[in-house]
């Protein structure tokens, strides 16, 4: 499995997702989502007491988990005896891993600020954050797409590959869907406060080791594209990252500020809803398209790590088999 996952990293970094094929085959995330919706509008009734609430959404969740592992396991099954099938193997994995969509929908960000000025800057951030875009001058745009990188760093790229490297398709495939799930129902609004409670408290424990992951990257990254030593960040994120209202999100994003030598998080607006998070890192708020710029250098050389980690790890293993 090593070995597809090294082929999948490489085909998730050359070509992401083909849009146009997606024109005619439904992208798995989006069933995924699609899953989760009909389970949330079967299961998740307004009559339904919070423990039943609650009940229920376990339920969905477990059965979420069940089918697209089972999927997975069906589909490496299927795939691994054939000629070609460790290549579309690993196609389907490139296609959970979001490196490649990531960087671009960052990079976006940059360049519009730098083509398009605030407002342009403020529509492409709007596409990757949950805050209020407009409530963002151009400072916080570009400190929101820097924290969306550091952050889906952790889950869309170090937690598929970690789950694709111990369980494979199946490992992969049951991470997405507790990860959409909880993209989708795990907030703490009156309709999910309770049914999507299983997917909050699962998606954080599976995050766990990746945020944490992410963070070393990022520490490691330091010394090559900053002046910043990776013991100073190790520093900054082992005091910052505990300060942020997600169990895991602080730790890649303390890492990130530290490097960049920012102050990341801090208040913002979900709505009508004003957050006061506390602030990770001890630099500057003021932060550019060249800051976002350099955040992605970072986040390149944090996916390279992972590769190699990934394809030294399938060369040890061949080289025992052998």
């Amino acid at each position: 499995m090593l070995t597809v996952l090294a082929c999948a990293l490489i085909l998730d970094g050359l070509i992401g997702d083909p849009r146009w094929f997606y024109r005619f085959v439904p992208h798995p995330v989006v069933v995924m989502g699609k899953t989760v919706g009909l389970l949330d509008r079967s299961l998740n009734r307004a009559d339904f007491n919070a423990g039943l609430r609650r009940l229920m959404g376990t339920a969905a969740l477990a059965l979420i988990v069940i089918v697209f592992a089972g999927i997975g396991l069906w589909l490496s099954g299927l795939l691994r005896p054939t000629l070609m099938g460790w290549f579309w193997e690993a196609l389907l994995v490139s296609v959970l891993i979001s490196q490649n969509s990531l960087y671009r929908h960052v990079a976006d960000v940059a360049t519009a600020l730098e083509e398009g000025g605030l407002n342009a800057g403020r529509d492409a951030v709007g596409k990757i954050v949950g805050r209020d875009p407009q409530s963002l001058d151009e400072n916080g745009v570009a400190r929101a797409a820097i924290e969306s990188a550091a952050e889906n760093f952790s889950d869309g790229v170090a937690a598929p590959v970690l789950f694709a490297a111990l369980f494979g398709l199946p490992g992969i495939m049951a991470y997405k869907a507790v990860n959409t799930a909880d993209s989708m129902i795990g907030h703490l609004t009156d309709r999910h406060r309770d049914f999507g409670w299983a997917a909050a408290r699962l998606d954080d424990l599976l995050n766990y080791i990746p945020a944490r992951l992410s963070a070393v990257l990022f520490a490691l990254a330091s010394p090559i594209l900053s002046d910043v030593s990776t013991r100073e960040v190790a520093q900054v994120v082992l005091r910052d990252g505990p300060l942020h209202r997600s169990v895991n999100a602080g730790y890649p994003e303390a890492a990130m500020a530290a490097v960049l030598g920012l102050q990341l998080g801090g208040p913002r607006k979900y709505g009508a809803e004003t957050v006061n998070d506390e602030w990770l890192g001890d630099g500057r708020t003021e932060a550019t398209a060249d800051d976002i710029r350099q955040a992605l250098r970072v986040y390149l050389t944090a996916c390279f790590y992972v590769f190699w980690v990934v394809a030294m790890a399938a060369l040890l293993v061949s080289m025992v088999r052998t």
